[in-house]
């Protein structure tokens, strides 16, 4: 503790149980643990720096006298002292008032780490009357704020005159409550550097999230599929409730996702459910939470899928398998978009867009009695279709090619696929869509000791090779039924892949088939 005139340090400062009568020493130390109590609680209480330093100034006024108390740190990401409380100045932001180091009484407290006691606050030439709130008149104690070894910020106030005699006493006093500050801002600070870092975790996530689920991401340039594009483009920005339709394996749920994460309410929640994988008893409950006591084994409160999607998207996938009995209680949600848990009475206001897809002929089960028909037309808003694999074969190597880098992560190894396996691919009619092709690939690939997955290893997969005619005969490379680039493929087999020849059976040049190969990404076999 040190003086500027040399005034009396707090050391050379008569103590207080020299000057004062044992009782009356008594009650102030009292007081003074009574008080450090009640600042303990008001620290405890929660982590708003400005909110809370606010409060312990307050109990130091009113409890002991100390006035006009002022509370400065040094935040992490700055290099001076931000008052962040002021007894005085209770409209006071954090940030307002700032000192650097060594810059009036309080940066010289924060420069020297030592505590500072005043008889008159203007006694010292350092002090600044920045403020205007101080007393000239009065005493002034100023104390570092450590946390270890490390100043975090300094904590002063103004002893009334009347209690000069007590002033090494309230010295000490005001350093106890600075310990106490001091751990309180190092658990906030640090709780803070946690958030932060989580939430750039959580934005970065969402980065890498919408960025999987964007349209760019999604695999297909068939015309069905650039349909399927259009309409998810134009559906996101709308609450508008979608019905994906498609067979299984088809891509309803990357849809469903891609409608999500590129519509308004990206930032809040995308759930999903099966709705098939569940009975109806329990279906009810995972979709609308629980009370507890609703049922045995309900011992605690639950929301359900619904609650958990507000302000978000709820996708209901194999809706179209759900009980009619079930349907009613659907139906009720989605029109009214309230609802209420199992065994409760409290209605509860929902804000969720449902996204639903099926693989059933809703149609057909709405005439047989299967499925209801106001709960049809109610999901059934924006129909999207999804086109089946064998209806955009020109796809297919695209989707191998990611599917294989896929199956390569899995397997911690490089895969390839030739130009031969590919046309067996796109000759394949795959009843089980994409989920089939995935399910082919994984198994050429343990097939294969290479890593190369040649027109051998998908044969030993089960796959039929449907390239040539009924007679073994040569693809007709004027069929139009084949793309460009199985045409290409076509020719080149058929020349020995030496491309003059095979330019010449399609009617070209061997600069423009030259350009085909590379602008189709063919890899022409060496011979």
């Amino acid at each position: 503790m040190y003086n500027s005139e040399p005034p009396p340090t707090k050391h050379e400062t008569p103590e207080a149980s020299d000057r004062l009568a044992p009782e009356m020493l008594q009650a102030i130390l009292v007081g003074e643990l009574e008080t450090l109590f009640q600042v303990s609680q008001v620290l405890s209480r929660s982590l708003n720096l400005q909110a809370t330093l606010s409060s312990v100034l307050e109990v130091l006024d009113q409890r002991v006298g100390l006035e006009r108390g002022l509370v400065g740190l040094v935040p992490p990401e700055r290099d001076e002292l931000v008052v962040y409380a002021l007894r005085g100045m209770p409209e006071l932001t954090a940030g307002d008032v700032s000192y650097q180091s060594g810059e009036g009484i309080v940066g010289e407290v924060l420069r020297q780490g030592e505590s500072l006691v005043l008889n008159r606050i203007t006694e010292d030439a350092r002090f600044l009357g920045r403020l205007g709130i101080y007393d000239p008149e009065r005493p002034f104690i100023g104390v570092p704020i450590r946390s270890g070894s490390e100043v975090l910020g300094v904590f002063a106030a103004q002893p009334s005159s009347s209690q000069k005699e007590l002033l090494g006493e309230r010295a000490r006093f005001l350093e106890m409550v600075a310990n106490l500050i001091g751990q309180t801002v190092r658990l906030s600070w640090e709780v803070e550097s946690e958030k932060r870092a989580l939430k750039d975790e959580r934005d970065q996530l969402k980065r890498t999230v919408r960025g999987q689920f964007g349209f760019d991401n999604i695999i297909g340039r068939s015309f069905a599929m650039r349909q399927v594009f259009e309409q998810v483009r134009q559906v996101a920005k709308w609450n508008t409730t979608v019905l994906i339709r498609g067979e299984t394996g088809t891509g309803k749920e990357l849809i469903a996702s891609a409608i999500h994460y590129n519509s308004p309410r990206a930032r809040g929640p995308f759930v999903k459910l099966n709705c098939a994988a569940l009975p109806e008893n329990l279906l009810e409950s995972e979709l609308f939470g629980h009370e507890k006591g609703a049922f045995t084994g309900a011992i605690s409160q639950r929301q359900g899928r619904f609650e958990q999607a507000d302000k978000g998207t709820l996708f209901l996938d194999e809706v179209g398998e759900v009980s009619p009995a079930f349907q009613a209680k659907l139906l009720r949600v989605l029109q009214e978009g309230e609802l209420e848990r199992v065994g409760g009475s409290r209605t509860i206001k929902l804000n969720v867009r449902v996204v639903a897809a099926t693989h059933r002929d809703l149609e057909t089960d709405v005439e047989a009695g299967h499925f209801r028909e106001d709960l049809y037309y109610r999901l059934n808003v924006m129909p999207i279709v999804m086109p089946t694999l064998r209806d955009r074969l020109e796809d297919v190597p695209d989707i191998a090619n990611f599917l294989l880098q896929k199956i390569a992560r899995a397997q911690d190894r490089e895969l390839s696929i030739t130009d031969n396996a590919l046309r067996v691919l796109m000759h394949h009619s795959w009843p089980g869509n994409v989920r089939e092709l995935e399910n082919c690939l994984e198994r050429a690939a343990v097939m294969s000791y290479d890593g190369v997955i040649d027109r051998d290893q998908v044969l030993l997969t089960g796959i039929e090779e449907q390239v040539t005619g009924s007679h073994g005969g040569s693809i007709d490379l004027m069929d139009e039924s084949l793309d460009e680039r199985e045409r290409v493929i076509a020719a080149l087999e058929q020349a020995g892949w030496v491309q003059a020849k095979a330019a010449r059976l399609l009617g070209m040049t061997p600069r423009q088939i030259a350009y085909r190969i590379q602008t189709l990404n063919i890899k022409v076999k060496q011979i």
